[in-house]
């Protein structure tokens, strides 16, 4: 037990120090060097320009988003303007541009069959409801004007960590006459269906006919180290309806509504409308950074101990790759007790040791040196 006390007293108080072991190998030094470039190149040119890691970011934007669509079309002989084409009239950041209504009139409660004739030769179940039924199969040519129509888009954001608000317009600026480019004016609010739709690909025809889903992307990136005025909204665009175009059921984009009315005797009846339209979202994202002590700190650290990996690469390779891996072993780790250095330090009887001051030089850095051969 004394023994077994012992030897844990002495493992436990016991003190590691390193050892500096140089070892002259040019393939070595490659790796080694190689190693740092590349752990160096990777926190320059990825975590501190690409990420800006030494910026502090606010991605928890608040916006708000109004919109206003203006245009005159003609659907089955029928002049129709903004308020009989578009759903809701509120004029959110979702709104539906109607392309085509198939209108069913007079519908009384009662029973029918879904022909909407009352036919008991014909074979079809008869139904409790609204009647005559909805016969959704008829020709009804789209409204061609749409794609003339313009979508006018006010948006106002705010990053609350900077306290900073921008709009998507110079409310200075006259913008009753411009018309939104990605190239020639890409900061116009003002956009034309047929330009949205030419970046969407979209085949208009079958659009018109079965409706669809398109957003409309506002990005906000902005480096609030530079002067505030540079952060300003990029737009694009995307069919989000995409994943089902070529599915047999719910392609398109479809709604219905109905307008009541009263008889003279107080019966109820309606109009019923099936509506195909273009619904269109206004989709809002952003990022605002700015430079910040903390998080540059703390990358500068990691990329200062991340250089050590090198040596770590460096050493697996020498003491586990190598042919003389043993022999680098015993060159690195050396046990040392305090009898050993005692008696070091003790001159023998006919020794010439002798101990001589200030003989230690400046370029001696106490280093074993040793040459390799892979």
């Amino acid at each position: 037990k004394v023994m077994s006390l012992c030897s844990c007293m002495t493992s436990i108080l016991t003190y590691e120090t390193y050892k500096s072991v140089v070892v002259r190998s040019w393939p070595l030094g490659i790796v080694y060097r190689l190693a740092q470039l590349i752990i160096i190149s990777y926190f320059v040119g990825y975590v501190f320009l690409y990420e800006k890691a030494y910026q502090v970011a606010d991605t928890n934007i608040e916006s708000s988003v109004t919109t206003k669509v203006k245009g005159f079309g003609k659907l089955d002989n029928a002049v129709m303007d903004v308020a009989d084409y578009i759903y809701p009239p509120q004029g959110e950041g979702a709104f539906s541009i109607i392309t085509k209504i198939i209108e069913t009139d007079n519908q009384f409660q009662g029973r029918c069959m879904i022909t909407g004739e009352c036919n008991t030769t014909a074979g079809y179940c008869e139904i409790e409801g609204w009647c005559p039924a909805e016969d959704d199969k008829v020709k009804i040519k789209p409204m061609p004007e749409f794609v003339n129509f313009t979508i006018y888009i006010k948006n106002s954001i705010r990053f609350p960590l900077f306290n900073v608000t921008r709009g998507n317009f110079n409310s200075t600026k006259d913008i009753k006459t411009c018309k939104y480019d990605k190239i020639e004016d890409p900061f116009c609010p003002i956009f034309q269906v047929d330009y949205i739709l030419n970046e969407t690909r979209q085949n208009v025809t079958m659009l018109a006919e079965k409706g669809g889903e398109i957003g409309i992307i506002i990005q906000w990136r902005c480096n609030l180290d530079h002067d505030v005025n540079f952060c300003v909204p990029k737009y694009s665009f995307s069919q989000l309806d995409a994943p089902f175009q070529n599915a047999k059921l719910s392609k398109g984009y479809n709604f219905r509504f109905a307008k009541y009315y009263k008889t003279e005797d107080g019966t109820d009846y309606r109009r019923l409308h099936k509506v195909f339209a273009i619904r269109f979202d206004v989709i809002v994202t952003g990022t605002a950074r700015k430079f910040s002590l903390i998080p540059t700190v703390i990358n500068v650290i990691t990329a200062v101990t991340s250089v050590g990996m090198g040596t770590v690469l460096c050493d697996l390779i020498l003491l586990h790759c190598s042919k003389r891996a043993q022999y680098y072993k015993e060159k690195k780790y050396e046990e040392v007790s305090e009898e050993q250095i005692n008696e070091s330090l003790t001159p023998k009887p006919g020794s010439q040791l002798s101990i001589r001051r200030g003989n230690s030089s400046c370029n001696d850095s106490g280093a074993v040196s040793i040459s390799t051969n892979f």
